[in-house]
C-alpha cells in the first residue's frame, strides 16, 4: 500500500492573540522588497528590451538569445512552485535576481566591442547566448516566487491595489531605464537608424547588482503580519516527489487547461522590438521605451483599481474585466494592422521631431496598454484559484512558464525579417482569437475561492494610512 505524503497546514485564517506587528514583517514592507527586485532586475532588462533588440542595431541576434531566455524560463518557472516551496520564497526570489546583470554585462560587450578585431575573430555571440542562459535560469525562479509574494501575502481585499505597487516598481526600472537610455541618447546625432551608446549598459549592471542583496529581506510567509490579523495560509508537501505530484495534478485542472490558449496570447507578441527597429532612429525609439511604460502604468492602475472595487462581487469584478480586456485588445490590433501595412507600404524611418511619428507611437503604445491589462486580469484570476501561498506559488510557475514559452517562440519567430511584419502579427491575432471561448468558459463557471468569512476584534495597524484601530473585521 503506497503512503501518502503528509501535509502540513502552517497557519490560516485571523489570529485571536496576535502577537506585535513588526514593520519588516507587513505586506506593504514586502510588496516594496519585491517591488524593489522587480524594480532593478527585471525592470531594467524590460527598460533594455523596450529600445528594440536590446539596444542594438539589428534585432536579430538580440532575438534569438531573448528566444533561448525565455525558453529556459518557462522551464524554471513550471518548476519554480515547488522549488519555492521547498528553499523559501526568499532564497528563491535571491537566486532569481543574480542572472540579470550577466546578461546586461554581455550586451554591454555586444554594443562596445562590436568592431574589435580580436572580437570578430573569436567572435562575442558566445558571451550574449551565456548571459542569455544565466538570465533565463534567474528570470524562471524569479517569476514563479513573485507571482506567489505579490498575490498570495497581501490581504484578499487588498489583491488588485498590491498587484499595482508590484508592477508600478516592475515598470518603475523600465521608466528609469528609459530616462537613462533617453538622457544619453537624445544627441541630434541619434536621429537615423543605430545602436544606443554602451554607457546605458554600465549604469543597468551596476544598480542589477543590487536586486540580490535585497532580496534577503524578504518575510517568510509564515512571519507575514497582515493588517486586518489574518495570515497567510500555507500547505506543505513532506518531500519533492509529493510537490511534483502536486505540480502535475494542478497542471491537469479543467480551469488550467482551458486558460492554457490564453497564457500563450498574453505575452506573445514581441514583434513591437522589430516594429521600433525598423521604423524609428535611436532617440526615437528611447522616447518609445519611456513613454510606453506611462501606458503600461496606466493600464495597470485602472484595471487593478477597478479589481478592487468592493461594492461589486469578485466574480462580476472579474467578468466584467474580462469584457474589458477583450475591448482594448480590438482597438490596439485593429489600429496596429492599420499602421503596420501603411508602412509595408511605404517603409519610414521617424525621428522624434518628424510629423508622422505620433501614430507609430501609438501603436506600440495600445499594445503596451491592452497587454498589461490582460496581464493583471488573469493574476488576478489565478489568485482567486486558491486560498494557500503554496498552491498560488504553483498556479503562478504556470502562467508565467506557459508565458515564458510563448515569448520564446515569438522572440524566435523575429529572429526572421518577414514583410511588413505579417506572420507575427497574424499568429498573435490568431493566438488572441482562439483564446476567447475558453477563457470565457472559465470565467463564466468560475467560483472565486475566498477566505471564510469570521468575525474578529484585534489591535491593528494599517501600514498604508499609518493609523492605530480596534477593528471588528470580515475577513
Amino acid at each position: 500500500m503506497n503512503k501518502q505524503p503528509s501535509v502540513s497546514i502552517i497557519s490560516e485564517g485571523p489570529v485571536e492573540s496576535p502577537i506585535p506587528r513588526k514593520w519588516y514583517h507587513t505586506t506593504l514592507f514586502n510588496a516594496f522588497i519585491i517591488g524593489g527586485v522587480g524594480f532593478m532586475a527585471p525592470g531594467l532588462w524590460n527598460a533594455m528590451n523596450s529600445l528594440g533588440a536590446g539596444g542594438a542595431q539589428e534585432p536579430y541576434l538580440i532575438n534569438a538569445a531573448n528566444a533561448l531566455v525565455f525558453s529556459l524560463m518557462g522551464f524554471l518557472c513550471l518548476f519554480g512552485g515547488p522549488i519555492a516551496n521547498r528553499i523559501g520564497l526568499n532564497w528563491t526570489l535571491l537566486l532569481g535576481a543574480v542572472g540579470y546583470p550577466i546578461y546586461s554585462a554581455a550586451l554591454y560587450t555586444n554594443n562596445r566591442y562590436v568592431n574589435d578585431i580580436l572580437l570578430q575573430v573569436i567572435g562575442n555571440e558566445w558571451f550574449v547566448l551565456v548571459g542569455a542562459v544565466a538570465c533565463g535560469l534567474s528570470a524562471g525562479l524569479f517569476w514563479a516566487s513573485e507571482g506567489a509574494v505579490a498575490l498570495g501575502y497581501p490581504e484578499p481585499s487588498k489583491r488588485g491595489r498590491y498587484m499595482n505597487i508590484w508592477l508600478w516598481f516592475r515598470t518603475g526600472g523600465p521608466l528609469v531605464g528609459g530616462a537613462i537610455v533617453l538622457a544619453l541618447n537624445h544627441a541630434p546625432n541619434s536621429k537615423g537608424r543605430g545602436k544606443v551608446g554602451y554607457e546605458t549598459y554600465l549604469i543597468f549592471v551596476a544598480l542589477q547588482c543590487i536586486a540580490a542583496p535585497l532580496a534577503i529581506f524578504l518575510s517568510p510567509p509564515e512571519k507575514v503580519q497582515r493588517s486586518d490579523g489574518s495570515q497567510v495560509k500555507i500547505v506543505l508537501q513532506d518531500s519533492w516527489r509529493a510537490e511534483m505530484a502536486e505540480l502535475w495534478k494542478l497542471s491537469r485542472r479543467k480551469e488550467v487547461m482551458l486558460l492554457l490558449p490564453v497564457f500563450w496570447a498574453a505575452y506573445f507578441n514581441q514583434y513591437y522590438g522589430n516594429f521600433q527597429t525598423y521604423y524609428f532612429g535611436v532617440r526615437a525609439r528611447a522616447l518609445i521605451g519611456f513613454v510606453s511604460n506611462i501606458a503600461t502604468l496606466l493600464s495597470s492602475g485602472l484595471i487593478s483599481r477597478f479589481l478592487d472595487y468592493k461594492k461589486l462581487s469578485t466574480k462580476r469584478r472579474i467578468t466584467y474585466s474580462f469584457y474589458y480586456v477583450i475591448m482594448v485588445h480590438i482597438v490596439a490590433w485593429v489600429y496596429g494592422w492599420v499602421i503596420q501595412e501603411k508602412y509595408t507600404a511605404n517603409p519610414p524611418s521617424f525621428d522624434w521631431a518628424d510629423s508622422g511619428f505620433t501614430e507609430g507611437l501609438f501603436v506600440v503604445l495600445l499594445w503596451q496598454f491592452s497587454q498589461q491589462a490582460l496581464q493583471n486580469w488573469l493574476y488576478y484570476l489565478v489568485s482567486t484559484m486558491t486560498d494557500n501561498i503554496s498552491e498560488l506559488s504553483r498556479l503562478s510557475g504556470i502562467l508565467r512558464g506557459q508565458e515564458s514559452f510563448s515569448q520564446a517562440i515569438s522572440f524566435g519567430l523575429n529572429t526572421q525579417k518577414w514583410h511588413g511584419g505579417r506572420v507575427p502579427l497574424a499568429v498573435n491575432t490568431i493566438l488572441l482569437g482562439i483564446a476567447v471561448l475558453p477563457t470565457w468558459l472559465v470565467v463564466k463557471n468560475h467560483v472565486p475561492v475566498e477566505q471564510p468569512q469570521v468575525s474578529t476584534t484585534v489591535e491593528n495597524v494599517d501600514e498604508e494610512q499609518g493609523l492605530s484601530k480596534r477593528t471588528s473585521s470580515d475577513v
